[in-house]
């Protein structure tokens, strides 16, 4: 039989977390953003229950072949814009939005041989602080644009760097407002964070349709992610798991006080313990920096890993399962993160990325590609 990992994409979970984001921005279409191959979670198995968004934003062309592949007709959005001159004939070809966030973009536009003019979104930046146009600079970029026969409609998009945390986004908004004030065309500045921590709340002055705008973005909400964990976890904003890390247990050892386990003895036993050993590892995608006590279910039961996570394999604690009489041995289901098949217990990708030192997001996308995968 082959090795007992598996990565199951919950498909329900994806139309649901979709419709969160509707439910609060009502009045907005919606960008599903696909990008690293929607999160990790693959674009073709996605697709399907993502295809009642408005577009889908990402940031690679051959991500986008992908999507025309599928017969998606809408709205694709490359986020980072093009790379390249020659890119510009592929946003030709495939009817490509794009950004613009730089003067090298407008001169490659300039110089663009096309019968189709492009649509594309002109960035601001406001504060992030990595792509686009300063506030004094965008006007002469949307000037420049504007007079281009290559470019059909200029929509305004900004990023925000501190929606998920105490700094908030005021101060970006007040800035994107005063640069694009009086210039005509549709606007996007909420990611997954602002969707679901400001819409609903706007900043004083400033109503839900101008923040929410034309379009919001959802990235890791979309995918079961809360983007301000630990304040808040995925279940308090109404999102559902799409992934689940599942495998079983290939072996079970009995330790006595003193023992050790795993590369470098970091674990010690202090008392009669037995130790199962998993099949998964970090060629898996599991993070190799995720010390003892990263929490992970057994059969359905909560527990902790003990000692360095190896290539293949890693250990758990068994003693909560024997505690509470729940058999445990070889075959036993475990979930390192997502939704015990068996139980429906849920542990969540971001407390498994917290006890980890990381996010969420860099589990999703680390999934190694032996992981094979199931659509449900």
């Amino acid at each position: 039989m082959p090795r007992p990992i598996l990565a199951t994409i919950h498909s329900a979970a994806l139309r649901h977390n979709l419709g969160q984001a509707r439910r609060r921005a009502p009045d907005a279409r919606v960008w599903a953003v696909v990008k690293a191959n929607a999160y990790g979670h693959g674009i073709e198995r996605c697709f399907e229950a993502l295809r009642g968004a408005d577009g889908f934003a990402l940031l690679d062309l051959a991500e986008a072949e992908r999507l025309r592949a599928l017969d998606w007709r809408g709205p694709i959005l490359l986020l980072e814009g093009v790379f390249e001159p020659r890119d510009l004939e592929t946003c030709s070809r495939l009817n490509l939005w794009h950004a613009v966030h730089c003067d090298e973009q407008i001169d490659w536009l300039a110089a663009h041989k096309t019968q189709q003019p492009h649509r594309v979104f002109l960035k601001l930046n406001s504060g992030m602080n990595r792509l686009g146009f300063r506030p004094a600079a965008l006007r002469a970029a949307w000037s420049r644009l504007n007079a281009l026969p290559q470019v059909d409609e200029i929509s305004f998009m900004t990023h925000f760097s501190d929606a998920d945390g105490t700094r908030g986004i005021g101060h970006q908004v007040a800035a994107f407002e005063a640069a694009t004030a009086d210039l005509a065309g549709e606007r996007t500045l909420c990611n997954s964070a602002a969707i679901l921590r400001h819409v609903d709340h706007p900043l004083r002055g400033v109503g839900v349709s101008t923040l929410a705008a034309d379009w919001v973005r959802e990235g890791i909400a979309l995918y079961g992610g809360a983007p301000d964990y630990p304040e808040h976890t995925a279940g308090d904003w109404g999102l559902r798991p799409t992934m689940t890390l599942s495998s079983r247990l290939i072996g079970v050892q009995q330790l006595q006080p003193g023992d050790t386990v795993g590369y470098g003895s970091t674990f010690t036993a202090e008392r009669p313990m037995r130790v199962g050993v998993v099949a998964c590892g970090y060629a898996d995608g599991y993070p190799r920096h995720a010390a003892t006590g990263t929490p992970i279910l057994v059969a359905g039961v909560r527990t902790r890993t003990i000692g360095r996570v190896s290539m293949d394999m890693l250990a758990v604690d068994l003693s909560p399962l024997d505690e509470a009489g729940v058999p445990a041995g070889i075959g036993s289901e475990v979930v390192l993160w997502g939704v015990s098949p068996s139980t429906g217990t849920a542990l969540s990708i971001d407390e498994v990325a917290c006890a980890a030192g990381t996010i969420g997001y860099e589990l999703m996308c680390a999934v190694a590609s032996r992981v094979p995968y199931l659509l449900e």
